[in-house]
C-alpha cells in the first residue's frame, strides 16, 4: 500500500527537492569549471600534483554528475513497485563516487612510484600552479560548505557524502602546494632530490583520497544493507518506556536515502480499550519521532495474554496431542481456593466402545493436571463427533421454529431474533440462535439469561445441542413522510 503525503508534507518535500537539486547543479558547474582548469596549467607545468589533482576534480565531475541523478531519482515519491521510494538511489550514487575515487587512487600512486624511482619529469613550481590550487581550495571550501549545509537540513546522504569529498579535496589541494613548494625550494637551493616532493604530495594526495573513499564505501554499503549504529536501536527502545507498554518486544529502522522508517512492536494490556491502544500507539510514534525526526513510524500494538489465555491455549495443544480426541468444545475455567477446576467437553469416534472412551478422558485429564501446576479438579464430558453436521441441510420444521420463538420469547431481556437455525444429523439436533439483546444490559446479565435459554431449549428437546449468539439490539429508524 503507498501512503499517501498530506499538502504540507509534498510542498516540504517539493521544496527539499529543489534545494538539493540546486546545490547539486552548482557543484557540478564548479567541478567542470575546476577541472578544466587544473588540466590547462598541469600540461603548462607538467606537474603530477597539478595533473594529479584535475584527474580527481574530472572524477569529482562525474561523481558530482552520479549526485545530481541520484538526488533527483530519490526525490521522486513511493509507488506500487517502490513503497519505500526511491532514497536507495543516494546511495547508489555515493558507493559509485566511492570506486571511482579508488581507481583514480591506483592511477595516482602507479604514476608516483615511477616517478621516484623510475623516470624524472621536470616540474614548473610556477605562480600559475600556486594561484590554480589556492582558487581550487576556494571553491571547494564553498561548495563544501554549501553541500554540508543542505545535507544536514534534508539529511541527504549523498549531498553529505559530496560534501566530505569536497573537503578532502580541500586537504589534498593544499598537500599539492606543499609539494610545489618543495620543488620551488630545490631550484632555489640546488637541491634535485626535492623534485622528488611533487610525486610525494601525489602520494599524499591518494592518501587521503584512499581514505574517505573507503570510509564513504563503507558507509554507503552500510545503509544499502539497511544497517543502523547498536546505539540508535537501544535509544528508540528506551524512549519507548512509556506509560502504557508492557513491553517493547520488536524495533526494526531502516534507511531509504533522506527517508527513515522506524517499525515497533510494543505489548499493552489486554484491558485496554481501542481508544486507549490508539492513544498509546501515538505517544509511542512522537517517542520515537524524537530520537529519529521526521521518520516514517509504524507502531504495531499487541494484547498481553492473561493468565486465563494461556490456560485455554495450553488444554487445546494437550488436547491435540491426545489420539481418539477429535474435538474440544465448552471449556470452563474456574479459579477455587485449592486450585483451578477445569470442565470440557470432548468429542470421541461414535464407534468408538465405552472403555475406550474412558481411557481417552482419563489420558486428557492427566495430560492436563501435570502440564497445569494449578489444575486440581479436571472434568472431561465425552461426546461423540458429529461428522456429518457439515453435510446436513437447515430443517425448515415451522413446529419447531414455533417452540424456540416460545421459548425465547419469554425472557422479556430479549428483543428478538436475527437468525435462527436447525441441523439434524445422526438423530441429534443442533440448534443455533442469534439472540438481540439491550446493548445497555451488562455481560453477566447476558450470559445468565442465555444460560436459562440454553437449559429451556434441552428441555424442549432432550439430547440436542444448542449454542446462543448474542448481538446488541438496534433500535430500527423511522423516517418521516409528508
Amino acid at each position: 500500500m503507498v501512503k499517501m503525503l498530506s499538502k504540507e508534507d509534498t510542498e516540504l518535500r517539493q521544496k527539499a527537492d529543489r534545494e538539493k537539486k540546486i546545490v547539486a547543479l552548482s557543484s557540478v558547474f564548479a567541478a567542470v569549471f575546476l577541472t578544466v582548469m587544473k588540466l590547462v596549467v598541469g600540461l603548462m607545468t607538467a606537474s603530477l600534483g597539478i595533473l594529479s589533482e584535475a584527474a580527481h576534480s574530472g572524477l569529482d565531475l562525474v561523481a558530482a554528475t552520479a549526485t545530481l541523478f541520484g538526488v533527483s531519482v530519490s526525490g521522486r515519491p513511493a509507488d506500487r513497485e517502490h513503497t519505500y521510494g526511491h532514497g536507495k538511489a543516494e546511495n547508489l550514487s555515493a558507493l559509485f563516487e566511492a570506486m571511482l575515487l579508488l581507481v583514480t587512487c591506483v592511477w595516482i600512486i602507479y604514476e608516483a612510484v615511477q616517478r621516484i624511482f623510475f623516470k624524472s619529469v621536470e616540474v614548473d613550481a610556477s605562480v600559475s600552479a600556486f594561484l590554480i590550487m589556492g582558487i581550487s581550495i576556494v571553491v571547494d571550501f564553498s561548495r563544501s560548505r554549501a553541500l554540508s549545509r543542505t545535507a544536514k537540513k534534508y539529511d541527504s546522504q549523498a549531498l553529505e557524502a559530496d560534501a566530505l569529498h569536497f573537503t578532502t579535496d580541500i586537504w589534498s589541494s593544499s598537500v599539492v602546494i606543499g609539494g610545489l613548494v618543495f620543488v620551488r625550494l630545490s631550484s632555489l637551493l640546488g637541491l634535485d632530490w626535492l623534485m622528488k616532493t611533487d610525486a610525494l604530495a601525489a602520494l599524499g594526495v591518494a592518501g587521503i583520497v584512499t581514505s574517505v573513499s573507503l570510509r564513504l564505501g563503507q558507509r554507503t554499503i552500510a545503509g544499502l544493507l539497511d544497517a543502523v549504529p547498536p546505539r540508535l536501536r537501544d535509544e528508540v527502545t528506551q524512549a519507548l518506556q512509556i506509560p502504557g507498554v508492557l513491553e517493547v518486544k520488536r524495533v526494526r529502522v531502516r534507511r531509504s536515502g533522506p527517508e527513515t522508517f522506524a517499525d515497533v512492536m510494543l505489548t499493552v494490556s489486554r484491558e485496554n480499550t481501542l481508544e486507549q491502544a490508539h492513544n498509546i500507539a501515538t505517544t509511542a510514534e512522537a517517542a520515537v519521532r524524537k530520537i529519529l525526526p521526521r521518520a516514517d513510524v509504524t507502531v504495531h500494538v499487541e494484547p498481553t495474554p492473561t493468565k486465563d489465555d494461556v490456560v485455554l491455549a495450553t488444554i487445546r495443544n494437550l488436547a491435540r496431542q491426545i489420539d481418539g480426541v477429535r474435538d474440544i468444545h465448552n471449556i470452563r475455567v474456574l479459579s477455587l481456593k485449592d486450585g483451578l477446576q477445569i470442565v470440557l467437553h470432548a468429542q470421541v469416534d461414535p464407534l468408538m466402545n465405552l472403555k475406550d472412551a474412558h481411557n481417552v478422558a482419563e489420558q486428557l485429564e492427566q495430560a492436563l493436571r501435570e502440564k497445569i501446576a494449578d489444575a486440581k479438579h479436571v472434568f472431561v464430558h465425552l461426546e461423540y463427533y458429529h461428522k456429518d453436521l457439515a453435510k446436513a441441510e437447515p430443517l425448515e420444521n415451522f413446529g419447531m421454529l414455533q417452540k424456540i420463538w416460545k421459548t425465547v420469547s419469554s425472557h422479556r431481556e430479549v428483543k428478538g431474533l436475527r437468525k435462527s437455525r436447525i441441523y439434524a444429523t445422526e438423530g441429534r439436533l443442533h440448534i443455533y440462535l442469534d439472540c438481540l439483546l439491550d446493548p445497555e444490559e451488562s455481560v453477566e446479565s447476558v450470559h445468565r439469561t442465555l444460560s436459562h435459554i440454553e437449559e429451556e431449549l434441552r428441555d424442549t428437546f432432550p439430547d440436542s445441542v444448542v449454542e446462543i449468539h448474542s448481538e446488541p439490539y438496534q433500535q430500527p429508524k423511522y423516517t418521516k413522510q409528508n
